[in-house]
């Protein structure tokens, strides 16, 4: 019940925002009846079904051609609806301004019409000797009793042009849809290039000298899926071993789908190099996609799934756990099993994809939580929703004796536009503080 509730309110918001966009991009800036008002209506209807068919896809067992088919405009509409929204609201506050600066420039002009003012009508000359007959000739112009042919005519009216209200209904519709396809535009662009270089520094209390300045490579959310695939994976291993990591960590999320569909565009996977090796965890896409699968897919390609497990590296522990998602497959995080019988002198990393396990971490002695999930918000203003559900959205943060790193990630889920939060490879130094 609370489900089919959510869900009308949802579709009737967003069938409000669709018709609110055909208003102020169609009705008030095309004639009734004219090709740009009719494709302008046919988009209006045909966009969001395209992406009401790209959520749903996947999930309904579509094949895999029809997903790649429906991604690219359904995803990419739900990004274009916000910014555009967006862009139109911030017009809304221009609309009266312009307006009144147009009014001082001077009066209105008539609207356009498709009927004929009244000076450009046909005149008539009456033949000499047909008056009686009332056999009219169209001609010149009449001549006026007593006026001489020769006499200068009075000046044409101005043209019609465009009111002011169609002017400005224009102006701010062209300026919004400039800036929200320009958004999105460059929003795409910084994904499809790959992710940049982030570099931060970590001290930890317990690592010893002997670690001091050991690089892990931190990749998270890389989400390969209708849209991201085998060029995608590609330009992140690139980015990855351009950086030369003793230890690559990928904290889940890392496919949108089967391994029947997607495992070719996870096979670049196996050229990381690290001198310790590559490491993987679960993400909640995962539990979406075949867990079970894909674990079993990467240690194929040479990573080593960590679940609610722990290994011994040179001066600490790298641990990890599943995500919280696998609760509902009796497969989710276990500390007890991952962290219980450690040596607690040691250093611990732990990779945990989702940032809400950081206070069973600080219990546990963590000294550091490598997490991602929440993408930086993807899409501004999206951080802010972020922030509701996520103890960190982005960046180091301190929590008791136990720091925790959140990843933008690499990738994008939905549409492939990120705006105000740059998907980014990590370095992690850990420094020793007995150095």
């Amino acid at each position: 019940m609370v489900f089919a509730v959510v869900l009308i309110v949802v579709v009737a918001l967003l069938a409000g925002v669709h018709r609110y966009l055909w208003r102020r991009f169609v009705g008030d800036t095309t004639a009734p009846g004219s090709v740009l008002r009719r494709t302008g209506t046919v988009a209006a209807v045909v966009l969001p079904l395209l992406s009401a068919g790209a959520l749903v896809a996947g999930r309904a067992g579509a094949p895999f051609w029809l997903q790649r088919l429906l991604a690219w405009p359904g995803y990419l509409w739900l990004a274009c609806l916000l910014y555009l929204t967006l862009a139109l609201l911030v017009g809304e506050a221009v609309r009266p301004v312009l307006r009144r600066v147009l009014a001082r420039r001077g009066p209105e002009r008539p609207a356009e019409s498709a009927a004929a003012p009244a000076h450009e009508s046909a005149e008539v000359l009456v033949r000499p000797g047909a008056a009686d007959a009332g056999t009219p000739e169209q001609a010149g112009p009449a001549t006026a009793p007593g006026a001489s042919e020769d006499a200068p005519r009075p000046p044409l009216a101005p043209e019609p042009g465009p009111s002011r209200r169609l002017f400005v209904a224009r102006a701010v519709g062209g300026a919004a849809a400039v800036a929200g396809f320009g958004t999105v535009g460059y929003g795409t662009y910084g994904v499809l290039r790959g992710p940049r270089t982030k570099r931060i520094t970590v001290p930890l209390a317990r690592l010893p000298r002997s670690a001091h300045g050991f690089r892990i490579a931190v990749v998270s959310d890389i989400h390969l899926g209708p849209i991201l695939g085998h060029a995608h994976t590609r330009r992140i291993v690139d980015t990855i071993n351009a950086t030369r990591p003793d230890l690559i960590a990928v904290v889940g999320d890392l496919v949108d789908g089967s391994v029947a569909d997607l495992g070719p565009a996870a096979e670049p996977l196996a050229d990381l190099e690290a001198r310790h090796g590559s490491f993987f965890v679960t993400g909640n896409h995962e539990y979406f996609s075949g867990a079970a699968e894909w674990v079993d897919h990467v240690r194929e390609l040479g990573l080593h799934p960590l679940e609610n497990a722990r290994v011994e590296i040179d001066g600490f522990d790298l641990a990890g756990v599943n995500d919280v998602a696998g609760e509902s497959e009796g497969h989710g995080p276990d500390f007890d099993r991952a962290l219980g019988d450690r040596d607690p002198a040691r250093a611990v990393v732990l990779m945990a994809h989702q940032p809400v396990v950081i206070d069973d971490a600080v219990a546990h002695g963590v000294d550091l939580q490598l997490s991602g999930h929440t993408h930086g918000g993807q899409l501004w203003p999206g951080n802010l929703v972020a922030e509701l559900a996520n103890p960190t959205v982005a960046g180091l943060e301190r929590y008791g004796d136990t720091q925790l790193y959140v990843s933008r990630g690499a990738g994008a889920w939905g549409p492939p536009v990120r705006v105000g939060a740059p998907s980014d490879v990590t370095v992690v130094e850990l420094a020793s503080r007995q150095a």
